[in-house]
């Protein structure tokens, strides 16, 4: 009888749980629709598609949420928006992330571990990059096809201290034809590719790099009272 009553106890615990941390949630968050003004003139979020939609399989296949969220907590949860994560002109501006920001997003890659810089907002040029707080020209770069290349092909040579891998499988070395390309990555020292090749971006590489570009969850939303930066 004891028996019955401990294992009756531990289905109901589990059954509790489950009901908790699944019916609930997807009762309260399941229906989430992008959120429309009454003309149809502003809708956020909407889909990726094309470009974007690819370069979003190539951030998953290469494992970048491993290393790079993309989640931006609220004042009371963390430090992220002081540190300029939240998109804001200037540090401690801009807005947390919330479950709307996501509504399209399979899987959503909110990343396991910040062994680098949180992603959400690379898109936003008003984003401070928390590398470079005292120099604000440089900050615009990280929000340049050029300086994401650069990044992706040799991490140390844009960011001394990074411990991100190098993504050269990215890129193609091959023989210049009759001219440089306009693509060609302006490499230095030993990254300088022999004489007479360029290194030039794969499809993956630039799909990857228009995903990035679109990342922006600035956008004033409901569920944050205090809005978003203004643009």
């Amino acid at each position: 009888m004891r028996i019955g009553f401990l294992f009756g106890g531990i289905f109901a615990t589990f059954v509790f749980a489950w009901f908790g941390q699944t019916l609930i949630p997807k009762a309260q968050l399941g229906g989430l629709q992008p959120h429309a003004e009454d003309d149809f003139s502003d809708i956020y979020p909407i889909k990726n598609v094309g470009v974007v939609d690819r370069g979003r399989r190539v951030y998953v296949a290469e494992g970048c949420y491993y290393c790079h969220t993309q989640l931006v907590r609220g004042d009371e949860d963390g430090s992220d928006i002081a540190r300029g994560w939240g998109g804001g002109i200037k540090l401690g501006e801009g807005r947390r992330t919330v479950a709307r920001d996501y509504i399209f997003d399979d899987p959503a890659v909110l990343g396991v571990a910040r062994l680098g810089p949180d992603l959400t907002n690379t898109g936003n040029d008003k984003r401070v990059n928390p590398a470079w707080t005292d120099d604000a020209s440089k900050g615009k770069l990280w929000h340049s096809a050029d300086w994401l290349y650069a990044h992706l092909y040799n991490p140390r040579a844009t960011a001394p201290n990074s411990i991100m891998p190098a993504y050269r499988d990215l890129f193609q070395t091959r023989k210049i034809a009759s001219e440089r390309s306009a693509e060609a990555l302006d490499l230095t020292g030993d990254d300088a590719p022999p004489a007479g090749s360029e290194v030039v971006p794969t499809t993956d590489a630039r799909d990857l790099v228009a995903y990035l570009l679109s990342l922006d969850r600035t956008h004033p939303v409901d569920e944050v009272k205090q809005g978003a930066p203004a643009k």
